[in-house]
């Protein structure tokens, strides 16, 4: 946890000013608060010889936080915390090798006691939180806690951090039974961080109880250069939030930092959404998957005493819990990002490749790489697993998908001699626009196509939609044989009924086919149709006109408003350099928005910048794209700056697309404002 870039009342010294340090390290005869209560022989022999590891956390963590579902509301207690350990054990999950049940802020009393020990909070935890780890450990599980590396922890409340407490904290948290720390970074007070956090590893240490080590200081020291001797984890990323633009960031900025990452010393791109609410179960599997190929901690962040079905076969998927959990210790690779096309290889101990097909877009694409590309041996043929749908086909190579918007595609891919045991890998796709007004036809061509060694046989192709929409093929929907690398390819119109609605809607892509030993197949591929309205000629305000897509960091898309990162409508009036806007979209990096051109309009302008409400806070820069291509963009702006126009020429084009970045540095109260948003058409 650290702080948020939200307008809630928690704080933090994350950046405090060089003299403040100073004055802390270098008053005369003042001791470090980091080793206030260190004993001298133990601090002088740690300092001598740093340790090379504690042994622990061989595979990345598995378990569960309270932080991303309950914050420091009442809700978090005891009961709560009892309430998973059992849903652990009864839903399967202890068995699928989640351990952990960790607990952050406010579980402890807002003052030490009168030998400044800490307490736990007696309305959240009357028992105390050693009743609490015993009731854990009689599960056959392990129970964590959390404190900051500072003289407070990140609640506004101000509960005591352990700066300058750390051996006697240490050492009460393994008289507790605690198995974990997660330690935090708020109110540091300008100390040294490769200080604070090696004091509390020398303290873990010296309690002789094994305790995993989570360094949380937002990866603001690069921990990832200087950790791997000192925790068994460290967040690479300030925290997430439960949107696709939170995750989607945060895993782009984790995914370059594979080569610190291995047994005992993990990158940690923060806890898991699943099941939250503010993503899809098409997302929340990309989530999943990607922080299983980046073999980063997997650490439920949801209520499970309130998940889903959906939620609890996302997180008990025990074929992608084993990429995650490989002895190997390899953090996936990015072999390829383009146009939001991401494949992204994890080795694996047995000699097998992982391999995630991403599309960041929001409509499905073609991703494909080969068994070469993702280091594997030449072979005749090779066994693909799908470790979503749980099946296993034979290919000659091609690593191949039509993945949906915000999706992700996991294959396990092996050099196999008993590769033709297996059906031959088609792929499913579909060509032309998704894009078509109601009433109105458009043109769309599907494929099957034989990535295998072996031929198709027997091989049909179906596209159906909403009830009420005319789906009509124009050539054959069936082959007899569909060769290796070859495709069976069709050609559908699409309509609409008159009056249809603007919005999303489903459209399947289905195909039968046998496997020349018989094996009947069944596939499909779902995507999105996007019914649309051509703009009015003139000049339109864009919060005046329907979106095709948007996605954004905190919160939704606001019109009209600023970004209020929480619910719709909770935000104040667009303010940029003391000037007040009626028109615009509030947003928060990263955020991306899309409308509906039609190829009939020729410029979009705004006046853009920071929101005046973060104070001094936030950074950001702005883009237009047209149909993909960057045809505008502002660079970095700040909270200083009045606003700045932007005119781009978007002559032509179908889409229009908003997109606001963090500038750069990482989000941090990136409230992003585009006043006075119009386009002409």
């Amino acid at each position: 946890m650290r702080h948020l870039p939200t307008r809630t009342t928690r704080t933090s010294l994350r950046r405090v000013i060089g003299a403040l340090a100073a004055g802390l390290l270098c008053t005369a005869g003042a001791a470090a608060p980091a080793v206030a209560d260190a004993p001298a022989p133990a601090a002088a022999t740690a300092a001598a010889a740093p340790q090379s590891g504690n042994g622990l956390a061989l595979t990345p963590p598995m378990g569960f936080n309270n932080w991303n579902s309950t914050h420091c509301r009442a809700e978090f207690n005891e009961s709560m915390v009892k309430g998973i350990a059992d849903i652990f054990v009864e839903k399967g999950l202890k068995d699928a090798g989640y351990q952990y049940v960790n607990l952050d802020d406010c579980w402890a009393k807002p003052q030490r006691d009168a030998d400044g020990k800490l307490e736990a909070d007696p309305v959240r935890f009357p028992n105390g939180i050693k009743a609490v780890a015993d009731y854990v450990h009689s599960k056959g599980l392990k129970l964590g806690i959390y404190t900051s590396a500072g003289t407070k922890t990140c609640d506004s409340v101000g509960l005591p951090g352990a700066l300058g407490h750390e051996y006697s904290d240490a050492q009460q948290f393994a008289d507790w039974g605690v198995d974990y720390l997660k330690y935090d970074n708020c109110n540091n007070q300008g100390v040294d961080a490769k200080l604070r956090y090696t004091t509390m590893r020398d303290a873990l240490e010296a309690t002789g109880r094994p305790i995993v080590y989570s360094i949380c200081e937002w990866g603001e020291n690069k921990p990832w250069e200087w950790a791997a001797d000192v925790g068994n984890l460290w967040r690479t990323t300030g925290d997430i939030s439960d949107s696709w633009g939170s995750m989607l960031s945060i895993m782009k900025q984790n995914l370059p930092l594979a080569s610190a990452a291995g047994p005992g010393h993990w990158n940690d791109p923060d806890m898991l959404e699943v099941g939250n609410g503010g993503m899809t179960d098409t997302e929340y599997r990309t989530h999943f998957s990607m922080w299983s190929v980046m073999a980063a901690p997997l650490l439920i962040g949801s209520d499970l005493r309130k998940a889903t079905p959906e939620t609890f076969e996302i997180l008990s998927n025990r074929e992608v819990i084993a990429v995650d959990q490989d002895p190997l210790g390899k953090q996936g690779t990015v072999l390829s990002s383009t146009d939001g096309r991401w494949v992204v290889a994890k080795e694996m101990r047995d000699g097998s490749r992982v391999v995630a097909l991403f599309n960041e877009s929001g409509s499905a694409q073609r991703i494909t790489t080969t068994a070469k590309a993702a280091g594997l041996p030449q072979a005749a043929a090779y066994t693909m697993r799908d470790l979503w749908e749980h099946a296993t086909y034979n290919t000659a190579g091609t690593i191949s998908a039509t993945v949906p918007a915000h999706g992700t595609v996991l294959l396990r891919v092996a050099a196999d001699r008993k590769w033709a045991a297996h059906p031959p890998a088609v792929e499913l796709g579909l060509n032309g626009s998704p894009l078509v007004e109601a009433g109105r036809t458009a043109p769309l061509t599907t494929t099957v196509t034989d990535l295998g060694r072996t031929p198709a046989k027997k091989v049909s192709a179906a596209l159906t939609g909403p009830s009420g929409w005319q789906i009509k093929p124009l050539s054959p929907t069936g082959s007899a044989t569909v060769p290796t690398g070859k495709a069976l390819t069709t050609r559908w119109q699409v309509t609409p009924p008159a009056g249809t609605a603007t919005g999303t809607y489903d459209l399947t892509l289905s195909a039968q086919y046998r496997s020349p030993a018989g094996t009947r197949v069944r596939s499909s591929v779902p995507f999105q149709a996007h019914v649309v309205v051509a703009p009015p000629a003139g000049s339109s305000y864009l919060s005046d006109l329907p979106q095709l897509s948007s996605s954004n960091g905190w919160g939704p898309v606001e019109k009209d408003t600023s970004n209020g990162e929480s619910n719709a409508g909770d935000g104040n009036p667009l303010t940029i350099g003391g000037t007040v806007f009626a028109k615009g979209l509030g947003v928060h990096a990263p955020s991306a928005v899309e409308f509906y051109a039609a190829g009939a309009c020729s410029a979009v302008t705004a006046q853009v910048g920071v929101d005046d409400e973060k104070g001094a806070k936030g950074t950001v820069a702005f883009e237009i794209w047209a149909d993909g291509t960057k045809v505008a963009s502002t660079g970095v702006l700040t909270n200083a700056m009045a606003a700045q126009p932007i005119t781009a020429d978007v002559s032509g084009a179908q889409v229009v697309r908003l997109v606001v970045t963090d500038g750069g540095d990482g989000v941090d109260s990136d409230h992003a404002d585009w006043a006075d948003l119009r386009m002409g058409c």
